[in-house]
């Protein structure tokens, strides 16, 4: 028994560790694609909910713009978008700080270069939707580059951009 478990907030570690993971959870509403790029799609769409949650508020222009960024990065149509956006919000809400760093290293692992380039710039784009880049999400999109990964002159370049 771990410390939470005797705490009482442990929770039932079965179904904790027995479900699938919040990428196989995001990429199954993309089961027309093939498997690796859905797995880069849900990545992708689960760290574009990080920033949108980071200021602890999800606009409905923010929710639009993550649909907007899908449908474009990943060629996906209206309710492929819709889905996946809708199980990356709830699920970047729920699991934040838990799968975070976890969600990155993956997208780190199996996106391209271009993938992070596109992802940066998504991000920025994201946090610029509703007219304002709170310090919030400046913040999350830093951490996020720094997780991929990506060199910081590329991160100011895009936040210039």
């Amino acid at each position: 028994m771990g410390v939470l478990d005797w705490l009482g907030l442990g929770g039932d570690r079965a179904a904790r560790d027995d479900g699938p993971d919040v990428l196989e959870r995001i990429g199954a509403a993309l089961e027309a694609l093939p498997p690796d790029r859905a797995r880069v799609l849900a990545a992708f769409a689960y760290l574009l909910g990080r920033v949108a949650h980071a200021d602890h508020a999800l606009s409905e222009t923010e929710t639009r713009a993550m649909q907007g960024l899908l449908r474009e990065f990943g060629d996906l149509d209206d309710d492929q978008a819709m889905a996946v956006v809708g199980l990356a919000q709830q699920l970047s809400l729920a699991h934040r700080g838990t799968e975070d760093f976890r969600v990155a290293q993956e997208f780190a692992a199996v996106a391209t270069e271009a993938d992070k380039r596109a992802l940066l710039r998504c991000l920025f784009a994201l946090s610029a939707s509703d007219d304002t880049v709170v310090t919030a999400e400046d913040n999350e999109i830093r951490r996020i580059t720094q997780e991929l990964k990506i060199p910081h002159a590329e991160f100011v370049a895009a936040r210039a951009a």
